[in-house]
């Protein structure tokens, strides 16, 4: 049975690299009818952050990563905290130890900063294996556990790159147990992994260096090895280092609350850094699940690109506006402008199905409807840049605007359908071309760089409102001809 996991950190917020470390084992697991395993990893108590846990786990709801086993859910392999671990730790240490594999590291700081001093004058990597103490004292608990490592080869198949060699100097008398009882990264994967059955082990390529410690490990538990994947780095904007927080990277919470849907940013990582062999760009989680196949993950690191997440995120949205418009209508509830806290959601709803093909992200409700709840300053900067509307003067302006509300004055069905006919009778006899005519009146009732269908926001607008904006923007031309 496969039998994959997430196993993150409370230390802060959830990442993208973190997100993509979380897909692509959730895929496999899916695929195959097996197990997704959530494991929370909280043994550095100094770097962790009150309320990240519940983060992950809201992060993970929110994509429908949903785990099999682990937090809130149980599971045969539990407890899922690894500080809730530590008797098996201990346990497992213990194996090592009756080996002759694993011995107490009685090293003052002292002691420690002169051996690396020592190597740094000698312009050589520091091994802690090359001070091992002859007669080092019984382990107890409180004292760091190191590992004693017999160096030599090893060669080991990477999913992603291949056949991969580690040799003596990869190896190192590694820190098993800290002294205050935890354990650390480098043991205590290793004993869960195995312990929980995992099949595949899936991490950011960093970990690769550390692969010679932990193959000497499996090889002294005498546990099975799983499946290594490695994944290549997502790389900042510059393609050319990693993705970091000085590039600008946002945590996914950052980009949830920016707007962006699960099933764009689900689609997203999951295709950064691997594709189906295909031109396609869109993808629902099932089809992943079907697709996704392992041996066509990239070896290169993928640039992220969070212009084609807006795309996507664009596309997602009119594509789950056809599927069912009120149900994402229901997602846009904290996105709105403040100045639409009192009008109703069926106003509301009216603007969402004429602009929702507009926006990229839901966020951009906030600035792309003000003008539907309150009256926009009139900006006649905006019209004298016009590239369509600087050509006419003020007084042909100001005509042309004054006839076309005279002539919307006189309908007494104020529909779309009724508007665009209207407006289009009006154009006719203005002699005017459209991007004069329906620009002009557009930019009156909106002062926005874009809005939708003209007869559409007329309609939603109402006349009176309409009318309104358009008489005053008469009145503008006006006062400045005076």
């Amino acid at each position: 049975m496969t039998i994959t996991r997430f196993a993150p950190s409370p230390t802060g917020y959830i990442h993208i690299g973190n997100v993509r470390s979380a897909i692509y084992p959730y895929l496999v697991a899916k695929q195959e009818q097996g197990s997704f395993i959530l494991r929370i990893e909280d043994t550095d108590q100094a770097r962790y952050v009150e309320g990240a846990t519940e983060l992950i786990l809201d992060t993970l709801k929110w994509l429908g990563l949903e785990w099999d086993e682990g937090p809130e859910k149980g599971g045969e392999h539990g407890p899922y905290y690894q500080t809730q671990r530590k008797d098996l730790y201990i346990e497992w240490a213990k194996k090592l130890i009756a080996k002759g594999r694993a011995y107490a590291d009685t090293t003052t700081p002292e002691e420690m900063a002169k051996y690396r001093e020592e190597a740094q004058k000698a312009k050589k990597p520091f091994l802690f294996r090359e001070h091992r103490p002859e007669n080092p004292p019984e382990w107890k608990l409180g004292m760091p556990l190191r590992f004693k490592a017999e160096p030599k080869d090893y060669t080991y198949e990477d999913a992603v790159y291949g056949e991969l060699h580690m040799g003596p100097e990869t190896q190192d008398d590694i820190i098993l147990i800290k002294s205050d009882g935890l354990p650390t990264y480098n043991f205590a994967h290793i004993v869960d992994d195995s312990s929980m059955g995992i099949t595949h082990i899936m991490r950011g390529q960093e970990y690769l260096p550390s692969m010679g410690n932990y193959l000497a490990l499996y090889e002294a538990l005498g546990v099975p090895r799983p499946v290594f994947v490695h994944l290549p780095h997502i790389l900042g904007p510059s393609g050319n280092k990693k993705l970091s927080k000085r590039d600008g990277a946002k945590s996914v919470t950052d980009y949830r609350n920016d707007g962006i849907l699960p099933e764009a940013m689900l689609n997203y990582l999951a295709c950064l850094g691997w594709n189906d062999g295909t031109e396609d760009e869109m993808y629902t989680k099932e089809e992943l699940i079907e697709k996704f196949k392992l041996d066509r993950i990239q070896r290169a690191g993928a640039r992220f690109d969070e212009t084609k997440l807006l795309w996507l995120n664009g596309q997602w949205i009119r594509r789950r506006y056809a599927e069912d418009p009120k149900k994402l209508f229901a997602e846009t509830a904290n996105f709105w402008p403040e100045s639409a806290k009192n009008v109703s959601d069926e106003e509301k709803y009216k603007i969402f199905c004429i602009i929702y093909d507009r926006l990229k992200t839901l966020s951009d409700l906030r600035t792309m409807t003000t003008y539907f709840f309150e009256d926009p300053t009139i900006d006649m900067s905006m019209i004298q840049t016009n590239k369509a509307l600087k050509k006419l003067s003020e007084s042909e302006l100001c005509q042309i605007l004054s006839d076309a509300a005279n002539g919307l004055s006189e309908l007494n069905e104020w529909s779309a359908e009724m508007l665009q006919n209207k407006l289009n009778e009006l154009m006719a006899k203005s002699e005017q071309k459209p991007a004069v005519f329906f620009g002009l009146i557009r930019l009156s009732v909106s002062f926005a760089p874009f809005s939708p269908a003209l007869h559409d926001t007329l309609s939603v607008l109402g006349k009176e409102k309409a009318l309104a904006r358009m008489h005053a923007v008469v009145t503008a031309f006006k006062n400045d001809q005076q």
